[in-house]
């Protein structure tokens, strides 16, 4: 599968995701060896699953049960607030691209799956609203917008449509 994958679609891979970074206010980690290797594995994955899962994480191989660790994952911009790289430490901040602060290591912020379910389990009750239009919150950045689906992209982090839950 990986030697599918060239070295010159990683360098096409890597301006691609380096852009849409920076687009969206991003920093990709200086470390060029180190993006690249996690790119390849965003790339191994995506061949592997049909969807780009961490690298960093296991993959189910199933969308559905993985759809918080496609990259870039629900969990970037709290590790990147807090820690100032997110867990694979592709995405990092402006301190880190400074050389202000190193990379460090970061605790694990997803749900083990049996306590996910049981908030799911919570979260099933009715709800009662007078809203119009659904609100839906893109599990990236936390977008919320209201209308009858939500948008192809996000606006703000350029995820795609399926990365969107529906709020209220």
């Amino acid at each position: 599968m990986a030697d599918k994958i060239t070295p010159e679609d990683i360098d096409r891979f890597y301006i691609r995701t380096k852009k849409d970074a920076e687009s969206g206010g991003y920093h990709l980690n200086p470390d060029v060896e180190f993006t690249k290797a996690l790119i390849s594995g965003l790339a191994i994955n995506e061949e592997r699953y049909g969807y780009q899962s961490c690298p960093c994480r296991l993959s189910s191989g199933v969308i559905a049960k993985d759809r918080d660790i496609i990259c870039p994952c629900d969990y970037r911009d709290s590790d990147l607030n807090d820690y100032g790289s997110c867990y694979c430490g592709l995405y990092v901040g402006e301190d880190i691209v400074n050389g202000k602060k190193e990379l460090v290591s970061i605790p694990e912020r997803r749900i083990p799956e049996k306590a996910e379910e049981k908030i799911e389990e919570k979260k099933s009750g009715p709800f009662i609203s007078d809203l119009k239009l659904p609100v839906w919150r893109c599990r990236v950045c936390g977008y919320l917008c209201g209308r009858e689906e939500p948008p192809e992209v996000c606006p703000i982090c350029k995820a795609k449509k399926d990365r969107f839950e529906r709020f209220l």
